[in-house]
């Protein structure tokens, strides 16, 4: 019979195996396809980064070729520089269902040269929406590459740039509110054509005579299990995320992030009275 301590090392070995196998870079060849306009993302750098291109012929589209339940997604990516008004450079979850899909969304607002960039984020749970914030980044993300990251799992949901958390979507289920913890997501990036709204409202129309329009991406980082897990994922990949580190923001992250929404937060749809006379029920909590 083992004894428990060799049990202890066998149980340790497996955890360490597991995070090994499921916290690590992606490639694009490896755990991506495109879903639209194959002729407008190339493979650059000998092949460690893509590019995607818009013209006025078509936008184009990329997707993980598997869905997965909980965990943590990161890409590099370096926006449109110079006059970009209404392109929306786009890197979401999505459950890929019909009425009731979930949904967490990165939108990068194209500009006019010399104005900040917007990050839209929105969260989709149980087929509702409408819940956009805005954000102005604090630095020019056309000039180099960026992190942009969504840790999504049973406590919360965390947008985050450069890991600076810009939101918060917090788990309301105990108050009968939707949270997106049921359907499995897969990741999506578009790059597409939004000038009837993506900046300032649609007032700024995109200027063809600048395509065409380039967006770039690199380091793809996927920490989580797809979904139906391969052999060696557990059963719930929601229980590798159990882990208090994973269930709130430090003190260090909190303070980023009264910085951010202190100084660079635009616009709030739980502050929006002309939509809502009466806050939604999860603004309360101050999401």
């Amino acid at each position: 019979m083992a004894s428990s301590s060799s049990l202890l090392f066998a149980s340790l070995c497996i955890h360490t195996c597991f995070l090994l196998a499921w916290s690590r870079p992606a490639t694009f060849l490896q755990d991506f396809r495109i879903t639209w306009a194959d002729t407008h993302i190339k493979q650059i750098q000998g092949g460690t980064a893509i590019q995607l291109i818009l013209d006025q012929s078509s936008g184009c589209g990329f997707a993980s070729k598997s869905q997965y339940l909980f965990g943590k997604v990161s890409m590099k990516i370096k926006l449109i520089p110079g006059d970009s008004a209404g392109t929306v450079t786009a890197f979401y979850m999505n459950s890929d269902t019909d009425t009731v899909r979930d949904e967490l969304d990165f939108e990068f607002l194209g500009n006019r040269s010399g104005q900040p960039y917007t990050v839209q984020t929105n969260v989709y749970a149980h087929g509702k929406g409408d819940r956009e914030q805005r954000v102005n980044l604090w630095f020019d993300p056309a000039a180099d590459f960026h992190t942009y990251s969504i840790l999504w799992n049973h406590y919360h949901v965390v947008f985050s740039v450069d890991e600076v958390p810009i939101r918060v979507y917090k788990n309301n289920e105990a108050r009968g509110l939707p949270y997106p913890k049921f359907q499995p997501m897969g990741i999506y990036s578009t790059l597409w054509e939004a000038d009837d709204w993506a900046t300032r409202g649609g007032l700024e129309k995109i200027d063809w005579s600048k395509a065409p329009f380039y967006a770039y991406y690199k380091d793809f980082d996927i920490e989580g299990c797809p979904v139906p897990g391969p052999a060696g994922c557990p059963s719930s990949s929601a229980n590798w995320w159990e882990k208090p580190a994973y269930q709130a923001l430090d003190a260090d992250q909190a303070r980023r992030y009264r910085w951010v929404r202190l100084n660079h937060l635009i616009y709030d749809y739980c502050t929006d009275r002309s939509r809502y006379p009466v806050p939604p029920p999860e603004c309360s909590e101050g999401i």
